[in-house]
């Protein structure tokens, strides 16, 4: 089941146990990096472009339910 990302009106929460704070969330993405390597070779990503992103999975972290994640409205977003 795919979950949509939350928006500036809506957050997620778990149907289960009521959760609206900790969630683990597994996503695919397909990124753009300018990579800079400082004269010792250590690497450090200066930009980062997503290009694609997926969200496959959200775990509530109170209870471990995989599939009762919704969006529902945040507090005030009907104001």
């Amino acid at each position: 089941m795919t979950v949509p990302l939350p928006t500036a009106s809506t957050r997620w929460r778990c149907t289960l146990c009521g959760n609206l704070t900790r969630f683990d969330v597994t996503r695919s993405s397909k990124v753009v990096e300018y990579v800079h390597l400082d004269l010792a070779g250590e690497p450090k990503v200066e930009e980062r472009e997503v290009l694609s992103e997926t969200i496959e999975s959200v775990r509530c972290r109170w209870c471990n339910a995989v599939d009762q994640v919704e969006l529902v409205d945040r507090p005030g977003a009907g104001s």
